[in-house]
């Protein structure tokens, strides 16, 4: 079931397969990040390649306001600002995170 849901998630999201992929400084040499874009589409992988938890500093000022959203359930972490983005991965973890735009008052996209 774990795999078939990592292939519905890369088939929905067409910057795995289409988009460019830009590397991010990470303060971890055990965190591996990029970004994947394709259009409207941009995804944030976050790889922790060590057995053990591991923090991580990245910059992603560019994207401030922008909330990443996990693609596995959907949850909405907290809105990127000009501080770097602190994130702590399990042993092996990794995220895949959606960077979508704040709606505004009337639905729109900002």
């Amino acid at each position: 079931h774990w795999t078939r849901r990592m292939i519905e998630i890369r088939k929905q999201n067409p910057a795995f397969g289409l988009g460019s992929y830009t590397e991010l400084p990470s303060s971890n040499p055990a965190v591996l990040a990029f970004l994947r874009e394709y259009e409207d589409d941009l995804v944030l992988c976050v790889n922790n390649f060590s057995r053990f938890s591991q923090p991580t500093e990245l910059d992603l000022r560019e994207f401030a306001g922008r909330h990443p959203v996990e693609l596995f359930g959907g949850v909405r972490f907290p809105a990127i600002g000009e501080l770097p983005y602190l994130l702590t991965l399990g042993g092996h973890g990794f995220y895949w995170f959606r960077l979508t735009r704040v709606a505004s008052r009337i639905g729109r996209r900002l």
